[in-house]
C-alpha cells in the first residue's frame, strides 16, 4: 500500500470506529458517502472534486468520538443538555483532524455539515456562500439518512417523505440548488439501492429482539453467526443469492462476538478508489 493509501485507510479506519460505537448507525457512514457522490456527480463536479466530497462523507462525523457512550447510545430522546454534547462533534472533529496530513481535504465537511444557508447552524453560524459545496452536500445527505433511518425513539420515514421535508427547507436548512439536485435523485430512483443499505447490495438487518442495526459484511457467509451489539442476541444469516435475512437462535453471543468491527474490504475499496481519484489534490 503507497504511503498515501495508509494515511487514507487511516481516516476511513478511526471514522468506521466511531460508527461501530453506536448500534442504530450502521451503514451510516458508507450512506452518506455514496448520497455525497452522487449528488456531487450530478451537480457537475470535477472526479477529483466529487472523490473529495465523497471522503468527507464518510468522514464527517469523526468527533462523535469525544461523545460518551450514554448519550451517543441513549434509547430515547436527548436532552437539551445532551444534545449540546452532540453538536461538539463538528470541532472535535476538527481538532482530531489537526495534525492530519489530509486534513485540508476534508475539513470543511467535518467542521460545518450543520451549518444552515439561514445562519440557524452550528458550531460558527454561517450562512449562505460561506458554507462550502463540501459542507452543503454532506449536509444535505446527513439530514436524508437521518430522516430515513430507523432511531432508537422511532422508525426511519419513507424517502418520498424526507424528500418533501428537504423541500420545504430550501434556502434555510438546505443549500437551494444541491438540495434540488438531491430532490431530483431521490424521485428518479437513483438513492433506492442505498437507502435501508449498510454496504452494495447488502440491506440493513435489524435486531429481531432490540431493534438496532445488526451489520452484515461482505465476509460474512451463509449460515455465519451475527450478533446485536446492544443486547447480545444471536442470529443466523441466510444468503440465498442476493437475498439475505437473519434468524435469531435463542443464544448470547460473548464478550469477543460483540467487539467492535472494521470491515477491511470496504475500507480498502475505499481506499483505492479515493487514492486514484484525488491524486491532483495530493
Amino acid at each position: 500500500m503507497k504511503p498515501v493509501e495508509h494515511l487514507l485507510k487511516s481516516l476511513f479506519a478511526m471514522a468506521s470506529m466511531v460508527e461501530a460505537r453506536d448500534p442504530y448507525t450502521g451503514g451510516h457512514l458508507w450512506r452518506v458517502s455514496q448520497y455525497s457522490r452522487l449528488l456531487a456527480e450530478v451537480g457537475g463536479l470535477a472526479p477529483n472534486e466529487v472523490a473529495r466530497v465523497a471522503l468527507g462523507g464518510f468522514l464527517h462525523d469523526l468527533g462523535k468520538v469525544g461523545v460518551p457512550d450514554a448519550i451517543l447510545n441513549k434509547r430515547d430522546k436527548l436532552t437539551d443538555e445532551e444534545y449540546a454534547v452532540i453538536k461538539t462533534h463538528p470541532e472535535v472533529g476538527n481538532r482530531l483532524l489537526s495534525d492530519h496530513p489530509l486534513a485540508d481535504l476534508v475539513r470543511s465537511a467535518i467542521l460545518s455539515h450543520h451549518e444552515m444557508p439561514d445562519g440557524r447552524g452550528y458550531p460558527n453560524g454561517l450562512s449562505g456562500a460561506a458554507i462550502s459545496v463540501d459542507a452543503s452536500i454532506v449536509g444535505i445527505c446527513d439530514a436524508f439518512d437521518a430522516m430515513t433511518s430507523t432511531r432508537p425513539y422511532r422508525s426511519g420515514m419513507p424517502l418520498e417523505q424526507a424528500l418533501k421535508i428537504i423541500e420545504a427547507n430550501l434556502d434555510t436548512q438546505f443549500h437551494e440548488v444541491w438540495g434540488r439536485h438531491f430532490i431530483q435523485l431521490g424521485q428518479a430512483g437513483r438513492l433506492d439501492h442505498i437507502v435501508g443499505h449498510s454496504d452494495a447490495g447488502i440491506p440493513v438487518q435489524e435486531c429481531p429482539m432490540c431493534g438496532p442495526t445488526i451489520v452484515i459484511s461482505r465476509r460474512h457467509l451463509n449460515g455465519d453467526h451475527v450478533y446485536c451489539r446492544s443486547c447480545g442476541a444471536e442470529a443466523k444469516l441466510t444468503r440465498d443469492g442476493k437475498q439475505l435475512s437473519i434468524t435469531p437462535t435463542g443464544k448470547k453471543g460473548a464478550s469477543a462476538n460483540l467487539e467492535p468491527e472494521i470491515d477491511n474490504s470496504l475500507l480498502n475499496e475505499l481506499v483505492l478508489e479515493s487514492s486514484k481519484l484525488l491524486a491532483v489534490n495530493l
